[in-house]
């Protein structure tokens, strides 16, 4: 349960409070079987102060007096679903069963971020893989210390204020959250150790929606940022890192959380979409989708389960012995540590993945060619090209003396950026290169949000770099660590030595 002050919240007026259930902290919170095998409804009472407002993941919910909200959840869900918060937050409707939820000095940005998006992906959603059975989807916006993009909560994702960039080009994050409607939340991984059917899934089922409202030029592009994210993690750990197996054993004693990293979401959608591949139907493959989601609806299930019903499904595939391909055996896939033995085909992306590859090599050559580099226009670019951009020229860092000033200079829509996944690539870009005239980005950055997934490699590159930089880390932390969630500080803490 956690207690933020109110300097912890975006108002800094009132306190505000939260329940974060997924692994296993739900216990400390009410008393119950604190795995996801068991699932079970829910019925809530809360009475809080006045001046505040309690919202919790049911599925429905009413105000009585005394400042007494009493919920209901109608539908089985596993223990780490059940969530609370309490604080001065503020509701607004963006669509006809959805509304954003956010303390009062974020609501018109929260509103004018999501309104109409949010049913758009919810019809895609319920097209592909059946209906959507929680009745409401509604998004609250989290003080920035949230350390998560999302937290998957039923009727009521729990998202970082990140999120608000205020031209909507974050708005396809919640297209993750909303697939965990039909993957985790509805048929959901038995044990931790699986934890890839709830990622996996959802990675491809996201990928899916996102292609019906994007297309696949982008969705492939966004992919490969992804498989970039697999890479990093799997050259940082060693891929044949126990952890980069997809079905993980987890010893007595070890907290799941500390086995959270990207294989259970970029290797689990590996292994999805080598099923389809399997397939070699798209529309096929969607069928099967939605028999699966309607045969362990409200059930825990297992790989086991899940890979047996799929050779029920596709008899032919069953009598041609695909589990036990040569190399791409069910088993390995499970059991193997390391990179996934097939990747889908992300070609289509191509074209939009091109220009950036070729840009980033200008921006990387000794000489700068300024004439080719002002002849390409990136104004037009969306989110995820720019992101790989910027992973171009990460991975291409430092960058001879000069070239980033002059990157900084001439692209402002990427060095003042406010949307959050540029700002952590321009972080780390400044960081790599020593740039200490822009030190002040990475602090500010690291003053106004705690997610992990943006904190933690930053903090490890500033550890990782000069002594400048390193000062620059002690100080940011003994500055922010109140305001992270008390996980995140014990992992930087880890990076810079402090245990």
């Amino acid at each position: 349960v956690c207690w933020l002050t109110p300097e912890q919240t975006a108002g800094k007026q009132k306190p505000f409070m939260y329940t974060q259930g997924q692994a296993v902290l739900n216990r400390s919170f009410f008393p119950c079987f604190d795995t996801p095998s068991i699932k079970f409804t829910y019925s809530a009472t809360v009475k809080v102060p006045e001046g505040f407002t309690a919202v919790m993941s049911a599925t429905s919910w009413e105000k009585q007096k005394d400042n007494t909200f009493v919920f209901k959840m109608s539908q089985p869900i596993p223990s780490y679903l059940v969530a609370l918060a309490v604080g001065d937050i503020v509701s607004a409707d963006v669509g006809p069963r959805s509304r954003v939820w956010a303390e009062p000095c974020l609501i018109e940005a929260a509103k004018k971020e999501y309104n109409g998006v949010i049913e758009e992906f919810l019809v895609v959603g319920e097209k592909l893989f059946g209906p959507y059975v929680w009745g409401r989807y509604d998004i609250l916006f989290m003080p920035p210390s949230f350390p998560f993009g999302g937290m998957e909560n039923p009727c009521l994702t729990f998202v970082t204020p990140c999120l608000l960039a205020g031209d909507r080009s974050l708005v396809d994050v919640v297209i993750h959250e909303i697939s965990h409607s039909w993957f985790g939340n509805l048929v959901t991984n038995a044990t931790w150790g699986e934890f890839w059917l709830n990622e996996g899934f959802t990675m491809y089922a996201q990928r899916r929606i996102s292609t019906e409202v994007y297309g696949l030029p982008y969705t492939c592009l966004e992919a490969a940022t992804g498989r970039a994210l697999l890479r990093q993690h799997m050259d940082a750990t060693g891929e044949d890192h126990p952890l980069n197996k997809l079905r993980v054993v987890i010893e007595a004693g070890v907290n799941p959380d500390d086995t959270y990293n990207e294989t259970p979401y970029e290797k689990g959608y590996c292994f999805v979409s080598y099923l389809a591949h399997l397939v070699g139907d798209q529309s096929k493959f969607d069928a099967f989708l939605q028999a699966y989601v309607n045969r362990f609806k409200f059930q825990s299930i297992t790989a086991d389960d899940t890979l047996a019903f799929f050779l029920e499904y596709f008899p032919e595939l069953k009598e041609k012995g695909v589990d036990s391909i040569p190399g791409f055996e069910f088993d390995r896939w499970l059991n193997t540590p390391g990179w996934p033995p097939y990747l889908p085909d992300l070609s289509p992306g191509q074209q939009l993945m091109k220009p950036a590859e070729e840009l980033a090599e200008l921006w990387a050559a000794d000489g700068l060619n300024v004439e080719a580099i002002e002849a390409v226009d990136i104004t037009g670019w969306r989110t995820y090209q720019l992101v790989y951009f910027l992973d171009q020229v990460l991975q291409k860092s430092p960058l001879p003396e000069g070239n980033v000033e002059r990157l900084s200079k001439m692209y402002p829509k990427i060095s003042k950026a406010q949307n959050a996944e540029l700002r952590l690539r321009w972080c780390q870009i400044v960081l790599k290169n020593n740039l200490e005239a822009e030190y002040s980005k990475v602090k500010d950055f690291l003053h106004s949000q705690g997610k992990q997934k943006y904190t933690l490699p930053l903090y490890r590159a500033m550890w990782a770099g000069s002594e400048t930089a390193r000062a620059l880390a002690m100080e940011t932390f003994s500055a922010t660590a109140p305001q992270l969630h008390i996980n995140v500080q014990n992992y930087v803490k880890k990076i810079l030595g402090l245990e």
